[in-house]
């Protein structure tokens, strides 16, 4: 006889996964008609160059809206990693990773792609890349999901999405992603312009990493030894950095990038569950680029080049420096909306002629041993760029006109023989581009301050503390690329305004093996998020949260209707 079954085992209790979270306004959803197709369902591994690779289909369904979903659960141990996503060369999302616990952590990020419509209504090679690495210690396994809904909104606009978007990428489709590592390589690409273009729009997208992913913290290039043997050598090139786009050579714009703080950055307490500022979702920016069309538009090739640019100093003076630390991630994309075609786009293209002002004062105090002590320094920089030139598309004949203007300041230093550092950050600016019947402004606002202190005990035991304020202001109006946010919300919105403060102070001890690690944090978050409609402003979105040690103490969120 057959022995009797026996009796199930009862599961053992599983402690549900921390969520981890970005604070963000909503995103638009569907309310009618929609399909959500998986685009990724991987586990990412050990998966430096090893990209997830698949290919896309457009839905049998009509669409003016997508939104993609991506889901990641992991646990055990894992530093903070970088992801990022194309659509064949170009790129369409770039994001980083939570640091789990050991019990697990998930969260989840949704963002508006309807700017790459274009790319969406043709098959494409999909790219994923999520460099991972396990090992005895560092186990955690990062099983992620990419989803992407398509709908019509129907919403009502004056610009529609880019009829051809140009990727400003290595080119590295379908092997891997396709950005650059800056300065290591040259980030530039030759490019052949339709020659019936009437507006053009250049999009950045750049992460730091290594020697300047703390770049707002790098000190003087002056002082990089200041504090050698004991320190060892600083991350230097200044805590001031510029992007720059060049056309042909030439500076077309430039861009001053927010200083993203990732999941493991200064304190790795600082950010769970609550992430830092765009942690989730790297920001593009854009610049107009219309004025240079009268020279793009000429039926030849032109070189479009990314680059990224500190300031080198002597002490007393500094200037901008060539190149960076090791090392930058960039990449770019050239949006274009058309005219029919057999048009030709022509005009005389003006100049742009700007140097930046720059403000430098450093200093040194000993010990009375003769060491190095403390290291103190102001920064101030200040750049005021535009172009202005005469098109003629076939439209008629119009102006187009692309202007900045930008202030740094930085009051910071190094104390306590170096293992104390002090930052007092801020970058404020002014971005428009006009064009006949078009118009964009933006206006925003990058405070930070951030107070940090390392002990090293003599069984190699570390020990760090920190205190980290950071703030983001962005108000934007009229036809910009990108979704204004307000898109989620009943009105006939013409921009928006997002501003959020976020305060922190957390510790971490480390065993000088790698085996034990402790640490505590607690952070507090604000966030409004407000849509206009050409004569008010109306709050539509307002979250307050808290939380202490992994937990959320405090959550108060309206939703305006």
């Amino acid at each position: 006889a057959a022995a009797a079954a026996a009796a199930p085992a009862l599961a053992p209790a599983t402690t549900p996964l921390l969520e981890c979270f970005q604070v963000a306004q909503p995103v638009l959803h569907a309310e009618g008609e929609s399909v959500t197709i998986t685009l990724m369902d991987h586990q990412f591994a050990n998966s430096y160059g090893s990209p997830f690779v698949g290919d896309y289909t457009p839905p049998d369904i009509e669409f003016d809206r997508v939104v993609i979903n991506f889901t990641v659960e992991v646990k055990g141990r894992q530093f903070d990693r970088w992801g990022t996503m194309y659509l064949d060369n170009v790129n369409i999302f770039s994001t980083s990773t939570a640091e789990p616990t050991q019990n697990g952590i998930t969260w989840t990020w949704r963002k508006d792609v309807t700017p790459y419509l274009s790319l969406w209504r043709e098959p494409q090679t999909l790219i994923f890349q999520l460099d991972n690495v396990i090992t005895d210690i560092y186990t955690g396994l990062l099983n992620s999901t990419l989803t992407a809904t398509f709908f019509k909104a129907d919403l009502e606009t004056e610009q529609p999405p880019a009829d051809l978007i140009l990727p400003v990428s290595a080119a590295k489709s379908p092997v891997t992603a396709s950005f650059w590592t800056y300065p290591e390589e040259n980030a530039s690409v030759a490019l052949n312009f339709p020659r019936n273009v009437n507006r053009a729009v250049f999009s950045a997208n750049v992460k730091a990493q290594g020697n300047d992913e703390f770049w707002w913290s790098n000190v003087p290039q002056s002082a990089v030894n200041a504090f050698e043997p004991d320190v060892g050598t600083y991350p230097g090139y200044s805590p001031f950095r510029e992007v720059q786009i060049l056309i042909d050579g030439m500076l077309a714009g430039v861009y001053w990038p927010y200083p993203t703080i990732f999941t493991g950055g200064v304190v790795p307490q600082l950010h769970r569950p609550i992430v830092g500022i765009d942690a989730f979702d790297l920001r593009d920016h854009e610049i107009d680029i219309s004025p240079w069309l009268p020279l793009l538009c000429d039926g030849k090739e032109h070189t479009f080049g990314i680059q990224v640019v500190g300031l080198n100093d002597d002490g007393k003076m500094a200037t901008l420096s060539n190149t960076t630390e090791s090392s930058w991630y960039l990449v770019g994309k050239v949006f274009l909306w058309l005219d029919d075609e057999g048009s030709i786009t022509t005009g005389v293209l003006g100049k742009a002629i700007t140097e930046p002002t720059i403000g430098f004062q450093q200093s040194l105090s000993q010990n009375a041993t003769g060491f190095n002590q403390t290291l103190d320094y102001t920064i101030s920089v200040k750049r005021d760029f535009e172009i202005s030139s005469a098109l003629k598309t076939q439209k008629g004949n119009s102006t187009a006109t692309w202007s900045q203007s930008l202030e740094y300041s930085n009051a910071g230093g190094l104390y306590l023989n170096g293992y104390g550092g002090i930052n007092t950050f801020l970058i404020t600016g002014k971005e428009a581009a006009k064009l006949t019947g078009r118009q964009y402004e933006t206006s925003f606002s990058y405070p930070l301050f951030c107070n940090t202190t390392t002990q090293y005990l003599p069984a190699g035991n570390l020990t760090l503390w920190a205190r980290l304020d950071q703030g983001l202001k962005i108000e934007m109006s009229g036809d910009g690329v990108f979704p204004t946010g307000a898109e989620a919300f009943k009105g006939a919105w013409v921009g928006s305004v997002l501003e959020t403060e976020r305060n922190g102070t957390a510790n971490y001890s480390r065993y000088g093996d790698n085996t034990v690690t402790t640490g505590v944090g607690q952070t507090r978050q604000l966030f409004g998020f407000s849509g206009l409609d050409g004569k008010t402003t109306k709050e539509l979105y307002f979250r307050d949260v808290s939380a202490f040690n992994n937990t959320v103490t405090a959550n108060h969120e309206v939703v305006y209707t």
